[in-house]
């Protein structure tokens, strides 16, 4: 291939390769070309354009194949148009001569085609540079047009379109001729013709002005005729011609009027014409006048769908703002259409018509219109509702209706009604809230007209309207209570009424159908209301037999829709409707009998209506509270259920009886019947299977049924990939509601709501935008077949006997049934059986012994060669769901055996289809390793169907089962794959372009064998490369196919690629070429495309955006009026998608489009992406243009911004309100990527200095008041979903930037300039009318406000304040004061966030109270700071927030207790449900129990922290009497609280004690804590688990709490145990710290108790000579019983926190060889926790008793001892690591011990600390870092100094002390010798002698050596001087310690030392400072030694003149140069401290 890639065909190689591969090379050198043209040097072109054309020219002739004949004819043109233009006449010609030629064999063909193609691009491109030479081109391809076959004609129509498009007005003179020739074409037998046709007209009127004057009610005619047997392709085509015609002849365009004097049409004219095809269809109406006239004759169906499709293109290119202007006449119009006759003729018809109807309102209002528009369109539709409304009411009050004209009047207006009222309910569901001022205005009257419709004569109507109020209601939940009242009452007033009964029913069950869709919900109270309105109808319905019917239907439709209201209401109202139900039916055979005699029609119809009403709310309670069905309650249904059965029985006699108007109740009955059963498990009705298989049956085979109903079940049933051979890929287009009328099966897409009134409360079926349920025959077939297929599996194997007879009378039923009824019966049956075999495979059982499956293989087989397509897709379908039920090798093979004989023998298209189908659909369900021994056959056999060029259809379906086999096979198939694929690639270069079918399957066969080769693609190997290579040729082929299907399999094909080998895909084609698919109008190719985009956008967002943006530039080169420019790039085409698209895998793939373009440029690109949320969001109010660009701002992202406004026709439609939510998300996303990207995001200094480096560096902080006026402009919005949203972005912009430091004004933060519009944002939020989750969510932002500390100043903080304040008046104004708009749970949740978000503010105030204590107070600020004028304005006392939140905590304090007690109620298991208080708690209702279980899970741990807080603060001593709860909670829960504090209700209350009330907040408050801790759910936020260990911390804090933990020792064990689990799943250090310091509260509230305890024996117990020291744990034996220890629990925990961050501990780690010690540096948390655990390890021995001791010490001493080990480190700053310090302190606790020196362990004790002190000497460095040899010698001194007596006389211990000691002071390191002097001097002033004496001998020596060698060798660091200085005051102490005798010896040694670092005059100038230094230090010394001891100092001089000399220069020196600096100076401080001390001090 690579071969290909030269700028001429290299025609050697060409020559070389076989003759298959030759169409690939050339058609590969023609894509290379097309690419390189464009980009090649001018000049290199003129070179070889002479042989470039002859090699061009000469494909011509060598019948190129579609595909090449394209490119073919672009590259020639491409040629021309870039070199020079000398022989573009000859290649003309030559091509004329070609087109003229009078051979018409096949094989000439494809040269002529080519011929033709090339014409039209050469005009296409260079247009008027051929100039003249254009009449005679026209005539030449008008006369071969006349002879040409369908491939010529479509081919010569598309380059006339091309030569059109390249001349423009110039061609004036052949437009005429053009236009005769073509439209007799547009009904062409050939579908392909007629699009082609369409394409070039709609070219051709661009220009000729006849076609829409003189012509235009010629060419409506013939679009009309075009319409009729049309396809899809032909009806969009088509409708676009007709529509656009339709809107240049209302509003010309500019420069064809100028020209001509032109006859405008008026819209009255244009919509007349359209509504003759809408209304008339068919070519009747040419025919004489008179029969036009007659209503007889039906409207032609693909006609009417056609000019549906018309009027959207007629509006839409018009435009938005022209619908708006005309709306009112438009809307008429349309309603005019659907309450004509000729429309409405059949009730299936009218049905189609207003499906249509609503269409064209959906698809015009929907889109085109922004908000504003939505709403005044929505007046309109309210006016328009009224007139009718009027009008009926008129007629209905005529007394004298006799007149038939009123009645068909009104049969007429409940179409318009419906078509109307829906479009209403659409048109506010889709603004949601926004729709407010809808409502809200009284002079539109929304809901008066629409509730008057509720008495309209005609149920359509009355269920349109009751459709509509539930839209409303969904869009304003706050509407949905007061409905349900108003509908509630009315339905009292107007009892007498049957419409009104009927109405008012219909509307209150769509109302509570919606509640589902309403988070917030209703009152509980209102499903009682329903209930007894419901009883009550029932109850009367016998009074009055002209509303019994009405009644009846009522009350059974409103208990079914109170059970969509789920388990938790209907729960209360289960028992009174089992009653209901089984009164409905009769009890006993007896019964039914005596009811079969009496009873005349009426009283039947009213009793089956009834009893279809019992069973429907029996459905509906099964299908929506499955929690409630146990075996009990099934039981109790089966009983009216089987009595339904029975009764199905006798129903024909009685219809035999009464009358053939009972069918249809009784088919009700039927349906309701099979529903309910469907639903039910099987096995509760198995006795009944027979007679009800025998009913089933008679159902779907129409036994009792006159009419051919089919089922239209089939193609769901059919597999969804099949959709290729079924055309069900309708129902993924734009127009599938309307397409679904032109589907073969019965009523198809004619669904209406009154064909069920059920269906208006039942749930939406997905993708549906208004139920439509289909009419009742099909409804009941379509039940009867599911329900087949549920009892079918099981059946039980003795009575499969059934089975048989079934599978015979199947065919037996075929074989009577003739013609069409045929067909029907066939349908049905197999889509049974299908239902069937899909049950047995769900439930893997087999299909049952073989005559059985004979039986169902002969019925199978059959219809294989069945004419119908559809049924031949179902029997290929059953046939491989046969194989796959009964999975024996031998079925399967015999199977596919019969299917290979027939396929080689029969030569008819119809067997050929159906058996390659059912090879496909064997391996499809048995898979790859099934059916693998017949893969090479198939294949085989396969690939041979697929060559047959005679049979499309054929081609169609071998391919189709190819790629069924080529996907179940996987890397079976990788054998076959190469001649697969050259078949692919034949097929594609030949099969002509209006196969489409074909080449779908193709490009489905491609994009199975990518997936096939798979990850191998990216392989280098000489075969992949081949392969990969035609892949991607094949992708080339189809992306330029002009199908959307086979586009959009293309753009898959290239995304598998690209998954595979993301390095062979070229991006920079694909992304534009997906840009420009994203404004296709095929919703298939748009889903393709986006779903593209997104995988691309994971890995290479930038790319991709790049290369959209050069799709921008290019497209602004070539066409100004683009259709793709893309203002903002990409992502700003992709959020204006979301405002358009409704399709759901559509708008989910934007959203994640979007989200990874995001999170891979965005913080690059941050003004970028801000602009355009901020321009989506400011979309509000009105405005949406990037208007905000400064001028110097014009950088390259914003060039394009302009781009969009050449366009002024269009105005885009501002962004809606779920595009602006999902801006808001993503603005806190950008936020969050900021946080992990860069600090300088939240930092302005540090921003600001990166932006001077660097003008082009973004920070988040830069643009603050942009993040600010969102949020604040989304938390304002009407839409309540875009007010959480903006709420959410306040909330993260205050967390996010509180701390974020002014630079201009020290002190100050960031936000605190932003405090207005915060108020502003969050005040709304608290109005009356705000729903609750609003509120709740405002609560969190000012909580989050409040505690930011952002703003200081109280008297701003006071209004956000008084918003918390007033909710907290709301909670406790309790329950039942404020009318009710939503269920309980919703007050539950508001009153929760208030106190929650109180206790946070609590928390933040307590926090900085704290510190403010614990900080030194300092004086007011520093002087030079009290000139600002902001300098002490807001310096607050530090509490200040603590001074808002005092006044009310008292209130808060109960409230907060109350709601912990509730949620520890919650938290019981189900099992004590029983001991939950009856009425509730004090903030949740016992109904509401299970949705307020998550609010109170979201709130409890800030509650917990500050109810902790507030009793620690409190010291406990708040008494709360009960009068004061009671005060704070409304009476009606009075009753609860009294049993919360365990009183029985009625008996006096009695105040508790403060300990009592204490002691039950302490189990309150440990018990949530436990209950919590013990198993968090993983989903838990983390910050719950703090606050919870928060809060136990700081409950632990206060003595009451601590008393209360250490007197139950369980309860801390129990706690340590729980934290210790915890532990082990949650993994944060922050967490672990929080872990420790409870533990560390719990063993000091212990060790404070068992002090008390000691005191308190030492005091009593002295006679009785009791130890008390015994106490503790451990007692005499010193054994810890695991799980009553606390040390022992203790202990556990600690060590799994040190294992966790020193793995080295565990010796079983450090044993293991696969362990390589690799220590890693502890990280600073890490260290922080080891210290907290070694403190708290060090603290246990103190609360054992001495043998408890004994028992613990060892392992606690080992822990410390190798701690220490792992953590002395030396560090280069000398610094102490925390577990250092903590290790040190550890060994000092434990080694002064009090409690362990009795006389049993003074031995043991001994041992270990001597084994101790072994374990430090024998340490040494040997690996890794340096030890830190200070650490070490510190705990040995530690050792002589506090465990002296253990260790005195312990030779080799001392030997092993006094060497470490020495290697120290032989130290090289200073600061090792100076520790080392310190260390020393304490053990040589220890009071033992025993100890010191040795070490003062053996090391004093030593110090003296090395102290006289500074002499020579002077410190030159101050380190160093410290050792000197540290050694000195050792010498000087051991001078002290001597008695007076020795002490001239000891002075000798010392003052000549230090004399001699004395400097003479001459080197103490020239000195270093350190010298100096040194120098002063001796002298000072000196000057203090001689007066201490004067008699030996006098002694020593006297010896050693020279020294005195010295000493006395250096005196004078000193005195000499004090004068002269006390001059100068105040005098230096005189002791020269050590510069660095020990962090902590040890002794």
């Amino acid at each position: 291939m690579e071969l290909a890639h030269s700028l001429l065909l290299n025609e050697e190689a060409l020559a070389q390769i076989t003759e298959a591969k030759r169409p690939v090379f050339i058609f590969e050198w023609l894509r290379f070309l097309d690419k390189v043209l464009v980009a090649a040097n001018k000049t290199d072109v003129k070179e070889k354009q002479k042989k470039l054309v002859e090699q061009l020219t000469g494909l011509i002739s060598s019948s190129p194949g579609p595909p090449t004949r394209k490119l073919l004819a672009k590259n020639l043109a491409a040629l021309y148009s870039i070199g020079d233009t000398f022989t573009v006449f000859q290649t003309l010609d030559k091509c004329n001569d070609i087109i003229k030629s009078k051979d018409d064999t096949a094989a000439y063909l494809p040269t002529k085609l080519a011929a033709v193609a090339c014409v039209g691009a050469f005009y296409e491109k260079m247009g008027r540079m051929l100039g003249s030479s254009f009449p005679e081109t026209v005539n030449n391809l008008l006369k071969s047009l006349k002879s040409a076959e369908s491939q010529g004609r479509s081919e010569i129509l598309m380059s006339l379109q091309k030569v059109l498009s390249g001349l423009g007005g110039a061609a004036a003179s052949c437009h005429r001729d053009i236009y005769k020739n073509a439209r007799s074409l547009l009904t062409d037998r050939s579908m392909a013709v007629r699009c082609a046709v369409a394409k070039c007209l709609l070219e051709l009127q661009n220009e000729a002005v006849f076609m829409w004057t003189a012509e235009l009610e010629n060419v409506a005619t013939l679009c009309f005729k075009a319409l009729e047997n049309s396809n899809y392709g032909v009806r969009v085509a088509v409708s676009k011609l007709l529509g656009t015609v339709m809107a240049t002849a209302l509003i010309p365009k500019q420069a064809t009027v100028m020209r001509q004097n032109v006859k405008r049409a008026t819209l009255e004219e244009v919509l007349e014409l359209m509504a003759t095809g809408f209304l008339r269809g068919g070519s009747g109406f040419l025919k004489s006048g008179g029969e036009m006239l007659k209503v007889g004759g039906s409207v032609n169906r693909e006609v009417r769908v056609g000019v549906t499709q018309a009027y959207v293109v007629f509006v839409t290119t018009l435009g938005g703002q022209w619908l708006e202007r005309n709306f009112a006449t438009f809307l008429s119009h349309v309603l005019d259409l659907v309450s004509h006759p000729r429309a409405t003729q059949t009730h299936v018809e009218a049905v189609y018509s207003r499906r249509c109807v609503s269409f064209i309102l959906r698809a015009t209002v929907g889109s085109l219109l922004g908000e504003k528009a939505q709403i005044a369109a929505a007046k309109d539709i309210c006016q328009a509702i009224g007139k009718q409304m009027k009008a009926v009411e008129a007629v209905v009050n005529d007394a004298n209706s006799e007149n038939k004209a009123g009645a068909a009047d009104i049969a007429a207006s409940q179409h318009v009604m419906v078509c109307a009222l829906q479009e209403l309910g659409s048109l506010v569901q889709s603004l949601n809230a926004t729709a407010s001022p809808l409502i809200q205005e009284p002079s539109i009257g929304l809901l008066e007209t629409v509730t008057s419709v509720l008495l309209h004569p005609s149920m359509a109507a009355r269920l349109a309207a009751a459709w509509c109020l539930r839209c409303v209601a969904v869009a304003l939940p706050f509407q949905l209570t007061p409905f349900l009242d108003r509908c509630a009452e009315r339905l009292n007033n107007l009892k007498t009424s049957p419409e009104a009964v009927s109405g008012y029913s219909f509307a209150m069950a769509a109302l509570l159908g919606g509640v589902h869709q309403c988070p917030l919900g209703i009152p509980h109270a209102k499903g009682k209301m329903v209930v007894s309105i419901a009883e009550d109808l029932l109850r009367t319905a016998a009074q009055n037999s002209r509303l019994s019917l009405q009644r009846t239907q009522a009350g059974w439709l409103l208990l079914g829709a109170l059970m969509t209201l789920g388990p938790s209401v209907v729960r209360y109202h289960l028992p009174k409707m089992l009653l209901l139900w089984r009164n409905v039916f009769p009890r006993s055979l007896k019964e039914l009998e005596a009811e079969k005699a009496r009873g005349d029609s009426f009283t039947w119809q009213v009793t089956l209506e009834g009893r279809a009403g019992a069973l429907c709310a029996m459905r509906s309670f099964v299908a929506h509270c499955p929690e409630l069905l146990t075996e009990d309650v099934i039981r109790k249904l089966m009983t009216p259920i089987e009595c339904a059965m029975t009764m199905m029985s006798h129903i024909p006699s009685v219809i035999k009886a009464h009358g053939a108007h009972l069918k249809a109740s009784a088919a009700m009955v039927r349906l309701r019947l099979y529903d309910i059963l469907a639903l039910l498990p099987p096995k509760t009705y198995e006795g009944s299977f027979n007679a009800l298989l025998r009913e089933l049956v008679a159902e779907f085979t129409l036994t009792d049924n006159s009419a051919n109903t089919t089922t239209s079940l089939l193609r769901s049933l059919c597999h969804y990939d099949d959709s290729v051979l079924l055309g069900s890929w309708l129902q993924e287009t734009d127009h599938k509601s309307i397409e679904d009328q032109l589907q073969p099966n019965s009523a198809s897409g004619s669904g209406a709501l009154e064909h069920d009134p059920s269906s208006i409360y039942l749930r939406i079926p997905a993708g549906e935008a208004v139920p439509g349920p289909l009419p009742l025959g099909v409804s009941v077939i379509d039940a009867s077949v599911a329900l087949f297929g549920v009892v079918f599996p099981h059946v039980s194997y003795k009575h499969r006997s059934v089975y048989i007879y079934m599978l015979d009378h199947f065919a037996e039923c075929v074989k009577q049934a003739k013609g069409v009824r045929q067909q029907a019966v066939q349908l049905n049956i197999f889509t049974a059986v299908l239902s069937a075999l899909k049950g047995l495979a769900e439930n893997k059982s087999t299909l049952g012994p073989e005559e059985v499956r004979k039986s169902a293989l002969t019925l199978v087989m059959g219809a294989l060669d069945n004419p119908n397509p559809i049924l031949r897709c179902a029997a290929g379908e059953a046939l491989g769901r046969m194989a796959q039920v009964v999975g024996e090798a031998t079925f399967i093979a015999r199977m596919a055996q019969y299917s290979f004989d027939k396929l080689k023998s029969a030569r008819d298209v119809v067997s050929r289809t159906g058996h390659s189908l059912a090879l496909g659909c064997l391996h499809r369900y048995v898979g790859g390793i099934g059916s693998g021994q017949h893969l090479k056959t198939s294949v085989s056999i396969l690939l041979a169907l697929a060559q047959d060029g005679t049979s499309p259809e054929v081609q169609t379906w071998s391919l189709h089962s190819l790629a069924l086999i080529v996907d179940s096979s996987g890397p079976m198939y990788r054998g076959y794959v190469e001649p697969t694929l050259s078949l692919v690639l034949t097929l594609l270069l030949t099969v002509p372009p209006s196969h489409t079918e074909v080449h779908q399957c193709l490009g489905r066969c491609l994009g199975a064998i990518i997936t096939t080769v798979g990850p191998e693609l990216q392989g280098n190997g000489a075969t992949i490369s081949t392969i990969r290579s035609s892949c991607l040729v094949g992708c080339a082929i189809t992306q330029d196919h002009s199908d959307s299907l086979v586009q959009a399999a293309a753009i898959s094909c290239l995304q598998q690629l690209h998954m595979f080998a993301p390095r062979h895909v070229n991006l920079s084609s694909l992304v534009p070429s997906l840009c420009v698919h994203l404004c296709s109008s095929h919703l298939l190719l748009r889903r393709a495309a986006v779903a593209c985009l997104r995988q691309l956008a994971q890995r290479e967002a930038a790319e991709v955006c790049e290369y959209a943006m050069s799709l921008a530039k290019n497209d602004k080169k070539n066409t100004p009026h683009s259709k793709t420019s893309l203002p903002t790039g990409l992502e700003g085409v992709l959020f204006g998608m979301l405002d358009r698209e409704t399709d759901r895998k559509l708008c989910s793939d934007i959203h994640d489009t979007l989200g990874h373009m995001l999170s891979s440029l965005a913080v690059e690109n941050l003004s970028h992406w801000l602009m355009l949320c901020k321009d989506v969001l400011a979309a509000s109010s009105g405005k949406f243009v990037c208007k905000d660009l400064k001028k110097d701002e014009m950088d390259d992202d914003t060039m394009f911004t302009t781009l969009g406004e050449e366009d002024k026709t269009k105005p885009s439609v501002a962004p809606r309100w779920a595009t602006r939510v999902f801006a808001a998300d993503c603005l806190c996303r950008v936020i969050i990527l900021c946080e992990n990207a860069n600090k300088a995001h939240f930092d302005l200094a540090l921003a600001r200095s990166a932006r001077l480096k660097n003008p082009k560096n973004d920070f988040l902080v830069l643009h603050l008041s942009d993040l600010i006026r969102m949020a604040f402009m989304a938390a304002t919005d009407h839409s309540n979903q875009l007010r959480m949203a903006g709420l959410q972005a306040l909330e993260d912009i205050i967390k996010k930037f509180a701390s974020v430091p002014e630079p201009e004004f020290p002190g100050h933060v960031i936000l605190e300039q932003y405090q207005a519009n915060v108020g502003a944002a969050l005040r709304p939020a608290f109005s009356q009318d705000t729903p609750s989750d609003i509120t709740a969510k405002a609560c969190q932002v000012c909580s989050a406000w409040i505690g930011s500390g952002v703003v200081s100043d109280l008297n701003d903080l006071r209004r956000v304040h008084n918003l918390l304040v007033s909710s907290l008046d709301k909670v406790q104004a309790g329950k039942g004061s404020s009318s009710q708009l939503y269920r309980e749970s919703a007050t539950t949740m508001e009153k929760l966030a208030v106190l929650k978000a109180w206790a946070e503010v609590y928390i933040v105030a307590m926090k900085i109270k704290k510190e403010a204590e614990t900080k030194p107070k300092c004086v007011s600020k520093s002087t030079e700071e009290d000139e600002d004028d902001f300098g002490t304005v807001d310096e607050l006392p530090p509490d200040s927030l603590i001074t808002l939140v005092q006044p009310e905590l008292p209130a808060l304090s109960r409230l907060w207790l109350a709601a912990l007690k509730d949620y520890a109620l919650l938290t019981l298991p189900a099992e004590f449900a029983t001991q939950l208080p009856p009425d509730g708690g004090a903030f949740y209702t016992p109904e509401t129990i299970d949705t307020a279980r998550l609010h109170y899970r979201n709130s409890w741990a800030p509650i917990l922290h500050a109810v902790a807080l507030w009793l620690n603060s409190t010291g406990f001593n708040a008494s709360e009497s009960v009068e004061e709860t009671a005060a704070a909670i409304p009476n009606s829960q009075k009753r609860a609280t009294s049993i919360m504090l365990n009183q029985t209700p009625g008996t006096p209350p009695t105040t508790k004690s403060l300990p009592e009330m204490n002691r039950d907040r302490m189990h309150l408050i440990l018990g949530v804590s436990i209950q919590f801790l013990c198993s968090p759910r993983p989903e838990e936020p983390v910050e719950h688990v703090t606050s919870c260990l928060q809060a136990l911390h700081t409950l632990l804090d206060s003595p009451c709490a601590r008393i209360h933990i250490a007197e139950d020792q369980l309860l801390g064990v129990e706690l340590l145990s729980v934290l210790h689990r915890l532990l082990l799943t949650w993994d944060p250090p922050s967490v672990q710290l929080l872990v420790t310091g409870v533990v560390q509260q719990i063993v000091r509230a212990a060790q404070d108790y068992l002090q008390e305890k000691r005191n308190t024996l030492n005091e009593d117990d002295i006679e009785e000579k009791e130890n008390p020291l015994v106490l503790g744990e451990g007692g005499e034996s010193g054994g810890l019983v695991p799980g009553k220890s606390l040390v022992f629990a203790a202990m556990e925990l600690l060590m799994f926190i040190l294992v966790r961050h020193m793995p080295h501990l565990n010796s079983k780690v450090s044993d293991s060889p696969s362990h390589i010690a690799a220590k890693s540096h502890l990280s600073e948390e890490s260290a922080r926790l080891v210290a907290a655990t070694v403190t708290i390890l060090s603290d246990l021995p103190s609360l054992c008793s001495p043998a408890g001791c004994m028992t613990v010490l060892p392992t606690i001493l080992f822990l410390i001892t190798r701690v220490l080990k792992e953590t002395a480190v030396k560090s280069a700053d000398n610094q102490v690591p925390p577990p250092v310090s903590a290790a040190l302190q550890g060994i000092k606790a434990i080694v002064t011990l009090p409690t362990v020196k009795t006389d049993e362990t003074q031995k043991q004790w001994a041992s270990l600390i001597r084994s101790t002190l072994a374990s430090y000497l024998i340490f040494s460095p040997v690996d890794g870092p340096v030890l830190d040899e200070v650490s070490i010698l510190t705990a040995i001194a530690l050792f002589l100094w506090s465990a002296s007596t253990e260790i005195i006389g312990v030779q080799s211990l001392q030997n092993g002390c006094i060497n470490r000691f020495k290697n120290a002071l032989n130290s090289s390191d200073p600061w090792v010798q100076a520790k080392c002097y310190q260390l020393l001097l304490s053990v040589f002033q220890h009071t033992n002698r025993a100890l010191s004496t040795p070490y003062i001998h053996s090391l004093a020596p030593i110090m003296v050596e090395k102290l006289k060698a500074v002499e020579r060798n002077r410190p030159n660091n101050n380190l160093e001087l410290l050792a000197v200085q540290e050694g000195i005051k050792v010498l000087e102490t051991l001078v002290a310690l001597g008695e007076e005798q020795n002490r001239v010896q000891l002075l000798a040694l010392l003052v000549p030392t230090l004399i001699s670092y004395l400097l003479n005059e001459n080197a103490f100038a020239s000195a270093s400072t350190v010298s100096k230094d040194l120098h002063e230090f001796a002298l000072q010394n000196l000057m203090h030694i001689g007066p201490l001891y004067p008699h030996a100092f006098k002694t020593v001089m006297g010896a050693a003149p020279e020294l005195k000399t010295r000493l006395e220069t250096a005196v004078r020196a000193s005195q000499a140069s004090k004068a002269k600096a006390a001059a100068r100076q105040p005098p230096p401080t005189v002791h020269s401290t050590p510069t660095i001390k020990l962090k902590t001090s040890f002794f």
